[in-house]
This record gives structure tokens, C-alpha cells and sequence, in this order.
């Protein structure tokens, strides 16, 4: 068969590489570099060059067991990470680093105040009551965030200081759309990766030379079969064939076609979207999140010993959206001089002589309504020519992109191991594009 796979991110990337080992299959990207977001860039600082990733990071082994699956079958190397975390408060002045008692204790007086030890006595608690909820499957009733933590009798500092940055800093969503988060879908993920427990941690990792690697490995075997630059207008389907419209060339027919590309960019192709459809996908609304490489030290704590791979900064006006830094020198195992910075919705401004890139990306923003769509997939997916894939159907991370490719290609009989290690002794296009 002719398939047309749209987007290139992880589900995109692996949907295409699982499919061309039986199909005829074509990729359209709409950006000049393939991976979404897995996005390397050289810098050089120092006379030095260094890759790094400046969308998607790390991964561990316990709750990525398809995507360390999947490197294993491509050969990609990967290394520890340190996934230290930080907040810095520009309403009470309050610094902390939770990886070692010297960075939670950054600023001396918290070892005795009684509002810093009162976050952390609920910090206990609250993980407590979380793992007891996870356990029982008790909110599956779809109580908030916001509703489970006024149950569990924590301080707003807690809220505030603590549990509202470090979840804004895993979705890039901003402090309200936290606390509106399905209680069940967080604590859930909490649960699943240790960040509720003091002991038995997952290791985080990263890849070696950056993510572009295992990006260029999976589509090195398909690299022809890519048109980069190449955004869709619109796609119609009939009880025959499936046409795709580039914005700029020919219509083309095919007998599939695999949507790998955001819920809401979908609605916005099809021209012909049934209401199933439009219930299910306007369920997943995207927040945009700009992010600025730099290395403008100013974004991290005062406090040198409060600095982290994960920095959160709770501004001294309202939190619209995630304003967090992350040191990509500490994640990425990089030996710069100054760290090399990437911070996502700044609200301090950054010194621009220090600025070395800016991107856009854009994030689900979860609800109530994303997870019950969720439970739809199969409603939509399969049928009518049409499948779907993409990180919105799970977490929003690589390992939910993984397991929504695999559907799809389960569902043309094909498994995760058609993945076979290409030569790549030779730069692709591919690799050439998205340097």
C-alpha cells in the first residue's frame, strides 16, 4: 500500500520507518529539520563545539522500557544524567536544590524556619496520601490536582514552592492549568516514576552526541522517502484513496494516511473530519512555550550552591506560564566553561549579547476532558483510511510517542523489531538538513 505518514517526531519518525519495511511509505514534514522535538544544535563556547538537545532531554529505563528498546535495536549510546531541581522565588526570596542537604539548605535560616520545614513535612505527607490514592485507584473520579491537595491538608507553600514548579517544569504548563490537572493523571505519572518515593529512583539518561543521532539512525533507511519543508493544506478522504494537498505542490493519492502530527494541527488538514473526530482531537489543546539558549547565569538561583539541572522560577507577579531553566552543561555532560542554558518562557529578561538560539515549541495542555478522549483512540483510529499517533495519547513524552506508533503499526501486523541498525557511515540529507 501507499501511506502518507504527516510529521516526523518520534511516533511520525518510528510510524514510517515500522511501516516502509511492507508499505510504500512518504513523510511530510512541515520544518527543515526532521526529529520534532528532538532537536540538536551545535553551539561553540570557548573554541569548543558542543550538541545539544533543546526539546527532548532524558529518558530512563523503568518507565521508557520501548524507547531503550528501541536505541538498543538502533545502537545509540546513551549516558547518567543529573536531574537535580531547583525554585527560586521571586515573592519570598526562597531558594532550595532537593538533590543534597547542602542545596536544600542553600539559604542557612530555612534549617530552622518553620514555614521552609512545614513545606517539607508535606512534601512527606503528601507523597504519603499520593501513593495510597495511586495504590487504591481512588481518583478515578476525577477529582483536580487542586482537590486532591486541599484533601490532603498541605500548606500553600507546598502548592506554591514546591509541588506546582516541579510539575509545571515536567509539562511546561502553567500553575493554574496544574492544579486543573486530572488528580489520577498526574499523581499517576508521580507514582510510576519514583518522584513520590526518597529512595529507589529511576537513573535519568541522555543521549550521547544528542538526540539527532537515534533521529538520523531511524530514518536513515527511509531518508529518500522524506520531503522536509513540506507543510499539508488539507487531506480528504473517500471509500477509495486518501489525498494529501502540500501547501506548495500537487495533490498526491494514497490508500492510508498516519496523522503523527499535533491533535490540533490535524483538525486544521482534514477536510473532511467526522465529529468523532472533532470531539476527540479538540480535547488536546497545545500551549506555546518559547525557549531561549543563552548563558546568562542570572536565570539560575543567587545562590550558587542552590543551581540545578532543573531550575524553576516562581515570578514575583503571576505565573502565566512554566518559567523554568534547565543547564543543559549539568543534563547533557557537557565540560563548558559557563553553563549552557535553555529557558522556557522567561520572565527575567536575558542579557542578548548571551543569547545563542530561540525556538517555539508547543505542549497538551491536559484536562479532564484530554483523558477521557484518550479512552477513545480506537474510535478513530483504524478507520476510515485514517490512524493516529502522537506523545498527546499517553504523558506527552517519547515513550507515550513510542507506544502510539506501535499501535498503529500493530495494527498492519509489524512489531518494534523491523528495526534494524542502517549504515550511517555516510551524512544523509537528513543529518545535512538538520544541522
Amino acid at each position: 500500500m501507499r501511506i502518507a505518514v504527516i510529521g516526523t517526531g518520534i511516533s511520525g519518525s518510528l510510524v514510517a520507518r515500522l511501516l516502509s519495511t511492507q508499505h510504500d511509505v512518504t513523510v511530510f514534514e512541515a520544518n527543515d529539520y526532521p526529529g520534532g522535538h528532538a532537536n540538536t544544535v551545535d553551539v561553540s563556547l570557548g573554541g569548543k563545539a558542543f550538541s545539544v538537545d533543546t526539546g527532548f532531554m532524558v529518558f530512563n529505563d523503568r518507565t521508557y522500557p520501548n524507547f531503550c528498546r528501541l536505541l538498543n535495536l538502533l545502537e545509540i549510546r546513551s549516558q547518567p544524567s543529573d536531574m537535580s531541581f531547583s525554585v527560586r522565588c521571586g515573592k519570598t526570596g526562597l531558594e532550595y536544590q532537593g538533590s543534597s542537604l547542602d542545596g536544600l539548605f542553600a539559604q542557612r535560616p530555612n534549617s530552622f524556619r518553620p514555614s521552609f520545614l512545614r513545606m517539607l513535612w508535606d512534601i512527606g505527607r503528601f507523597n504519603k496520601f499520593g501513593m495510597q490514592a495511586a495504590a487504591s485507584g481512588e481518583l478515578k473520579d476525577g477529582r483536580s490536582v487542586g482537590e486532591f491537595v486541599s484533601e490532603c491538608g498541605v500548606g500553600s507553600r507546598f502548592v506554591d514552592q514546591y509541588l506546582v514548579p516541579m510539575a509545571s517544569a515536567i509539562w511546561s504548563s502553567s500553575p493554574q492549568a496544574i492544579l486543573d490537572f486530572p488528580a489520577d493523571f498526574m499523581i499517576g505519572f508521580f507514582a510510576n516514576h519514583g518522584l513520590m518515593q526518597l529512595r529507589d529512583r529511576p537513573q535519568w539518561r541522555t543521549i550521547v552526541g544528542g538526540s539527532r543521532n537515534y533521529v538520523e539512525a531511524l530514518l536513515e533507511p527511509i531518508r529518500e522517502n522524506i520531503r522536509l519543508q513540506t507543510p499539508i493544506a488539507c487531506v480528504a478522504r473517500t471509500e477509495h484513496d486518501v489525498s494529501v494537498v502540500p501547501v506548495n505542490g500537487p495533490r498526491e493519492r494514497f490508500d492510508e494516511v498516519v496523522f503523527a502530527s499535533h491533535a490540533d494541527q490535524v483538525l486544521g488538514m482534514l477536510a473532511d473530519s467526522t465529529r468523532s473526530e472533532r470531539q476527540i482531537l479538540r480535547a488536546f489543546p497545545y500551549q506555546p512555550n518559547e525557549a531561549v539558549l543563552h548563558t546568562d547565569t542570572r536565570q539560575l538561583p543567587s545562590r550558587r550552591r542552590a543551581w540545578a539541572s532543573w531550575n524553576y522560577h516562581v515570578s514575583a507577579g503571576e505565573n502565566r506560564s512554566a518559567a523554568v531553566t534547565y543547564d543543559l552543561s549539568r543534563l547533557q555532560n557537557h565540560d563548558s566553561q559557563v553553563p549552557i542554558l535553555l529557558t522556557l518562557n522567561p520572565s527575567d529578561e536575558i542579557d542578548p549579547t548571551k543569547i545563542l538560539r530561540t525556538f517555539s515549541y508547543h505542549h497538551p495542555a491536559y484536562s479532564r476532558e484530554s483523558i477521557r478522549a484518550q479512552r477513545r483512540f480506537k474510535e478513530i483510529s483504524g478507520r476510515n483510511r485514517t490512524h493516529y499517533c502522537g506523545a498527546y495519547w499517553g504523558y506527552g513524552f517519547h515513550e507515550d510517542g513510542v507506544n502510539s506508533a506501535l499501535a498503529v503499526a500493530e495494527h498492519f501486523g509489524i512489531d518494534l523489531d523491523a528495526c534494524i541498525v542502517a549504515s550511517t557511515k555516510e551524512p544523509s540529507r537528513i543529518a545535512v538538513a538538520s544541522r
